[in-house]
């Protein structure tokens, strides 16, 4: 089965063409996690007026979250019971926390309303940073930062996706978005 990829599209829904080199390594590697674009996802607005997530909660040691590897199954059958779809390469943004984190997994439906399902709405501000470990907490300044130079105040909520697994991590250089979240007011 051909490996599913996001490509950016112009206007005329044409390939917009990348630097050859760039991610080599991990095409090799076969490895099934989203890569963005930085010129997409970088200091970057999106609206949220559409998008729906299930929200789910994992234990945390210290911050460390665990179980992290059985939250798409989760996600998965919490979809199934309400009708909706966890997409192959969706969001899988996880809030703070020492003892509980909060994770939204990006889910599509139907219903936007169905029961279980979560639409934070509102816009976000998106950084895309190389984040290995130790250097998290400073990308998570870094972002909120730049979210009130951008807003003039604090976020509602940053949320993390780690867009890297232990096999394409290095290869990536950790590969992590953080997202600034603004309701609507």
């Amino acid at each position: 089965m051909p490996r599913r990829r996001r490509v950016s599209v112009d206007k005329k829904n044409e390939p917009v063409q990348r630097e050859v080199g760039a991610n080599d390594a991990v095409d090799e590697l076969d490895c099934p996690c989203p890569a963005l674009d930085p010129g997409d996802w970088h200091e970057v607005e999106s609206d949220w007026s559409d998008i729906t997530f299930i929200r789910l909660h994992i234990p945390a040691l210290f911050g460390v979250p665990l179980g992290y590897g059985k939250l798409k199954t989760r996600a998965r059958e919490a979809a199934e019971k309400i009708g909706a779809v966890i997409p192959l390469d969706g969001m899988v943004l996880m809030g703070a926390g020492r003892l509980i984190r909060t994770v939204l997994v990006e889910a599509e439906s139907d219903d936007k309303e169905a029961r279980g399902l979560v639409r934070p709405r509102g816009v976000v501000f998106s950084c895309l940073f190389s984040a290995p470990y130790g250097s998290i907490g400073r990308r998570l300044k870094e972002t909120r930062a730049k979210a009130i130079e951008h807003y003039g105040k604090k976020p509602n909520a940053i949320w993390t996706w780690y867009l890297t697994c232990n096999k394409c991590s290095a290869p990536r250089d950790f590969e992590t978005l953080f997202v600034a979240h603004y309701k609507r007011e």
